[in-house]
C-alpha cells in the first residue's frame, strides 16, 4: 500500500487545494457528486445518519464511490479541523493513476474497507 507521503505528494500535484474550516461541510448523505476527494492537511468527520463513525486524516481519500458509478454520497463529511483538500473527478483520477499506479489500489482499497465497515454498523 501506499505510503500517506506518497499520496499526499499526488494529491499536492494537482491544482487549486481546496480550504475548509472547522465544522464546515464538504458533502452530505444523499447529495449527488462528481469526484472524490484526497486530504493534504487536516481531519475529516465522516457521519452517517447524523453520527461520527470515523475521523480520518492526511493522505485518506473520501467520497470515491462516485468514481465505480455511486451516484450519491453516502455519508457526510464535515472539516473536524482547517483542511486542505484535493478534489479529483474520473480524468483527474486516471491522470494520477497513470503516474502512480499504484494509487488505484490506494482508493480502492480504501473504498472497499469503508463500505464495510459502514454495513457492519446498519
Amino acid at each position: 500500500m501506499l505510503n500517506p507521503v506518497v499520496t499526499i505528494n499526488i494529491f499536492q500535484k494537482q491544482a487549486n487545494p481546496l480550504i475548509y474550516s472547522v465544522d464546515q461541510v464538504i458533502f452530505e448523505e444523499g447529495e449527488a457528486g462528481d469526484f472524490m476527494f484526497g486530504i493534504i492537511e487536516g481531519e475529516i468527520n465522516i457521519l452517517v445518519n447524523g453520527k461520527v463513525v470515523e475521523t480520518i486524516t492526511s493522505g485518506d481519500v473520501f467520497g470515491t464511490g462516485v468514481l465505480v458509478g455511486i451516484k450519491n454520497r453516502t455519508y457526510t463529511a464535515i472539516a473536524k479541523t482547517k483542511c486542505q483538500l484535493v478534489s479529483l473527478d474520473e480524468k483527474r483520477f486516471l491522470f494520477a493513476v497513470q503516474e502512480t499506479p499504484m494509487f488505484a489500489l490506494h482508493v480502492i482499497k480504501n473504498y472497499s474497507e469503508r463500505l464495510s465497515r459502514l454495513q457492519h454498523m446498519v
